[in-house]
C-alpha cells in the first residue's frame, strides 16, 4: 500500500504517504491496493477508447463505468475490498469491448490496429490473493526510482485531478447531464498515464487540459443540479432539531435526498441534511418539501459523534464516509459509490429500509431552541444584485472579496480559515462554498450595504457558480478575474480540490492561497513551478494574508 492522495496522509521527516497496513482515512492495505488495480485497468480502457475515439468510434458505456470507478476511489467513499474485486472484473471486461471496438474502427479504416502493452495488456487475477500479488504493477509510484519524484508527482496530480472530474461528471450524469468534451478529454489523460509520459512541460499541459475539462464537468453539474431542482434561492435554515422521527443524509447527492424526500413524504419522518447536502435548503423543488426541516451537525469530520447522537437512520450518498462506529453502524446506509464492508447499501434507490428504520427508532423527544442560518447565494442571485454590488464597489463601501472555500479536515491549521473570516475587516464580503464554511458559517458576520457580509454559495460541487460570479463581475468592471478586488482562499482536502486548482490555473487566475498544507505528491521543485508560473502561494498567518491580499501585494 502507498497512498497520498488526500491531506490527511501521514506525514514525517522521512518523507509523506499512508504506507503501512491502514491509510489515516481508515482504508486498509487491501483495499488501497486493489483501488489502485482498478484505476490500472480504467487505464487500458482509456487506451482503447482514445484510440477508437480518433477512428470515429465511442463506447458510452465504457465511459460511464469510468467515472463510477474513479469516483469509488475518491477519499472516503468506498472502504469494502469485495466491491474492488467486483469492479475489477468489470473493468476486464469492458476493457476487452473497449479493445473489440478499437480494432473493429482500425479494419474499417483499413489500419492495423496498435499492439498495446502495459495497462492494455494487463491480465487482472480472478480472486483477491491473487490480485493482491499483482498489486505492484499498478502501484502509484511505480517507475520512482526511474523518472524521479518529480515525473511521479504529476502524474499523481493528473491522476487526482481525473479523479476530482469523475466524481462532478458522475453527480451531473446521474441528473441527465452528459459532455462528450469530458469523456474525451478523460480518455486523453488515461492514454497519457499509461504510456508513463516523463515530459514535465507534457504532463503540466495535460494537468492544464484537465481543468479545463473540469469546468466543462462543473457546468453540467450546475446544469443538472439547477435544471432539475430549480435555481438556488436564500433561505433561512433551521440547524436544531425538532420533535419526530428522522433521517439524516449525509453527502453530496441531491438526487439521492429528492429520492428520500419521496419516500418518506406523507409518513410523519423529518428529514434533516448533514454536512456538504446543507445547501439542498435552498433549491426550489427540494425545500417545497415540508418534511426537509434543517440540517443536523458540521463537517465530515464530525461525523462519528454527531452520527452516534442522531436518533435515525443516517444515509451516505457519496464521499464523505468514515469508519461507522459501533453505535450506529446498524442503522446507517450507502448508496451510490459509497461503501463499506458490513455497512447495507441501497441499490436502485429505494429507501424503504431506510424508512422503516426511521419508524422503528426514536427520533428527536422535543424541539431544541430554534436557531438558523441563511444558505442559498448561488450565482443567479449574486448577479440578480449585481448592481448594487456594483455600486457598493465604486462607492467604497465593499472593499474586497474573499472567497474562502473548499474542504474542511481534521488536520491542525484549519482554524485558519475561521481567524480569516473573523479577521477580515468589515467592509468586505465573504463568498464561500464548500464544507470548509463550516468553520464559521453560525458566526453572525453582519451586513453591509443591505446584503449578508458571508454569503453562502453552495457546496463544493457548485464551484462553477462561483467562477461564474467572478467572471461576470470582471466584465462589469472591464477588467480580468486578477484585476478584481477578490482573492482565493482554498482550503484543499481530497481529489475534487484538485480538480477545482487544475481548473483555476487553467483559466489563468492567480495568486490563490492554498492549505492548510500543501498536497504531499507535490514535490519542492513542483511547488516552484507552481509558484513561479501560477502565483500559488501557501497560507501563512490570518492576518498577514488579509493586509497582504488588501495591499494587492498577494
Amino acid at each position: 500500500m502507498f497512498c497520498y492522495q488526500c491531506e490527511q496522509t501521514y506525514r514525517s521527516d522521512e518523507g509523506a504517504g499512508c504506507a503501512g497496513a491502514k491509510g489515516m482515512c481508515g482504508k486498509d492495505a487491501a483495499t488501497a491496493d486493489l483501488q489502485d488495480i482498478l484505476l490500472y485497468v480504467c487505464e487500458g480502457i482509456g487506451q482503447y477508447l482514445h484510440r477508437a475515439r480518433g477512428l470515429g468510434a465511442r463506447d458510452i458505456e465504457a465511459d460511464r463505468f469510468i467515472l463510477f470507478a474513479f469516483f469509488t476511489t475518491l477519499t472516503n467513499v468506498n472502504f469494502n475490498s469485495m466491491k474492488f474485486v467486483e469492479l475489477i472484473q468489470q473493468a476486464s471486461l469492458t476493457r476487452d469491448r473497449a479493445k473489440a471496438l478499437y480494432e473493429k474502427a482500425s479494419f474499417a479504416a483499413c489500419k492495423y490496429p496498435e499492439t498495446l502493452s502495459g495497462a492494455a495488456a494487463f491480465v487482472p487475477a480472478k480472486d483477491m490473493s491473487s490480485l493482491l500479488a499483482q498489486a505492484s504493477e499498478a502501484a502509484v509510484r511505480k517507475g520512482a526510482e526511474v523518472f524521479g519524484e518529480d515525473i511521479v508527482g504529476l502524474r499523481s496530480l493528473i491522476l487526482y485531478g481525473l479523479k476530482g472530474i469523475c466524481a462532478y461528471a458522475y453527480h451531473a450524469r446521474v441528473l441527465g447531464q452528459e459532455r462528450d468534451a469530458i469523456y474525451e478529454a478523460i480518455e486523453h489523460a488515461l492514454d497519457v498515464l499509461a504510456r508513463r509520459e516523463s515530459d514535465i512541460s507534457a504532463l503540466l499541459d495535460e494537468a492544464l487540459s484537465i481543468g479545463r475539462a473540469n469546468f466543462i464537468a462543473m457546468e453540467a453539474l450546475d446544469a443538472a443540479n439547477t435544471g432539475t431542482f430549480g435555481a438556488p434561492a436564500p433561505t433561512s435554515v433551521r440547524v436544531t432539531p425538532i420533535k419526530g422521527k428522522a433521517i439524516l443524509v449525509s453527502g453530496h447527492d441531491l438526487k439521492d435526498l429528492h429520492a428520500i424526500l419521496e419516500a418518506t413524504k406523507d409518513k410523519g419522518i423529518n428529514v434533516y441534511t448533514h454536512g456538504e447536502l446543507l445547501p439542498a435548503h435552498s433549491y426550489p423543488k427540494l425545500k417545497a418539501y415540508l418534511h426537509l426541516v434543517g440540517n443536523y451537525g458540521g463537517a465530515w469530520q464530525d461525523q462519528q459523534k454527531e452520527f452516534a447522537e442522531f436518533p435515525g437512520p443516517v444515509v451516505m450518498t457519496s464521499n464523505c464516509l468514515i469508519e461507522p462506529q459501533p453505535r450506529y453502524r446498524g442503522r446507517i446506509f450507502t448508496a451510490g459509490p459509497v461503501g463499506w464492508a458490513g455497512v447495507r447499501h441501497i441499490a436502485n434507490e429505494d429507501f424503504s429500509i431506510v424508512v422503516q428504520a426511521a419508524q422503528a427508532l426514536p427520533g428527536f423527544a422535543e424541539d431544541a431552541p430554534v436557531k438558523t442560518i441563511t444558505i442559498g447565494f448561488g450565482r443567479d442571485t449574486v448577479l440578480g444584485v449585481a448592481d448594487k454590488v456594483i455600486d457598493a464597489v465604486k462607492a467604497g463601501a465593499i472593499r474586497h472579496f474573499f472567497l474562502i472555500g473548499g474542504c474542511d479536515g481534521a488536520a491542525p491549521g484549519r482554524n485558519y480559515y475561521s481567524e480569516f473570516a473573523d479577521e477580515a475587516p468589515k467592509d468586505t464580503v465573504i463568498l464561500t462554498i464548500g464544507c470548509g464554511k463550516y468553520r464559521f458559517n453560525k458566526h453572525d458576520l453582519g451586513t453591509i450595504g443591505g446584503l449578508p457580509r458571508l454569503l453562502d454559495m453552495g457546496q463544493c460541487n457548485d464551484a462553477y457558480s462561483a467562477l461564474i460570479v467572478a467572471t461576470k463581475l470582471a466584465e462589469a468592471f472591464g477588467v480580468g478575474v486578477n484585476e478584481l478586488p477578490l482573492s482565493l482562499i482554498v482550503s484543499w482536502f481530497e481529489q475534487k480540490a484538485a480538480a477545482v486548482l487544475l481548473t483555476l490555473l487553467a483559466l489563468g487566475v492567480r495568486n490563490v492561497r492554498l492549505g492548510p498544507t500543501l498536497p504531499a505528491f507535490l514535490t519542492p521543485a513542483l511547488v516552484d513551478v507552481l509558484v513561479e508560473k501560477f502565483g500559488i502561494q501557501p497560507v501563512g498567518e490570518a492576518k498577514a494574508d488579509i493586509e497582504a491580499s488588501l495591499s494587492r501585494a498577494a
